[in-house]
């Protein structure tokens, strides 16, 4: 297993648009947090212009997967995203399967 954090890059209007997306976003992001996938998640704020998903898992493709089905991205508000395969060193979770 190998963590990964996925950067996107958030439209200006992102909070105004958000709004009839963020269920649907949410509800995919639950759900691959229950699988263990997604450890965490969230935008950042003051100005909200990107966000920061953080990952573990075994292919970087369960990624992908997730960007091409977040309406997020697919209506727009992301202008640009990108999965870093990241180096953890202290706090590494252990997570039964």
């Amino acid at each position: 297993m190998q963590y990964y954090t996925l950067v996107y890059h958030l439209v200006d209007d992102y909070i105004a648009r958000r709004a009839q997306y963020r269920d649907e976003h949410l509800q995919l992001a639950q759900e691959a947090h229950r699988r263990h996938e997604l450890l965490l998640g969230g935008a950042y704020s003051d100005p909200a212009n990107q966000a920061l998903l953080v990952w573990r898992v075994s292919v970087r493709s369960v990624i992908e997967d997730f960007v091409a089905e977040d309406p997020y991205v697919k209506n727009g508000l992301v202008t640009k995203w990108e999965i870093r395969p990241w180096t953890v060193v202290i706090g590494q979770e252990k997570f039964e399967a």
